[in-house]
């Protein structure tokens, strides 16, 4: 997998740096994963992985080359507040997504009204 950066320019409103780049895969012979390209990606841009988040990766149909954008932030707390969360969520690990996930499952949810305690109309 080699990453080439095609565009690269720093946003300072979103305190974050906006990444256009193309990603050769002739050796993998399918798409790298978004984790792999994420922290690939940190390396070349000298941060932190966890201040990337890859926005989307396309591969050109017939072709061994992808195209991708990105978005590497000041700092975490500024990811948060800007990137939706599908986007955070789709740049985890699994084991970070299983565990962020469970406490949501686990929650009790609320109890509906049941049929029985409604009182009874009378027709006439």
């Amino acid at each position: 997998m080699e990453i080439k950066i095609t565009q690269q320019q720093y946003n300072p409103l979103l305190k974050r740096r906006e990444v256009t780049f193309n990603v050769e895969h002739t050796q993998t012979k399918g798409t790298p994963p978004r984790l792999e390209i994420r922290r690939t990606l940190a390396e070349m841009l000298k941060t932190n992985p966890d201040l990337v988040y890859v926005k989307r990766i396309e591969t050109k149909a017939g072709t061994m080359l992808a195209v991708g954008q990105a978005n590497a932030y000041d700092s975490v707390e500024q990811a948060k507040l800007v990137e939706p969360e599908y986007i955070i969520s789709r740049n985890m690990p699994k084991e970070q997504k299983e565990a962020a996930e469970k406490p949501a499952e686990e929650a009790p949810k609320p109890k509906q009204p049941e049929e029985a305690e409604k009182p009874a109309e009378k027709g006439g």
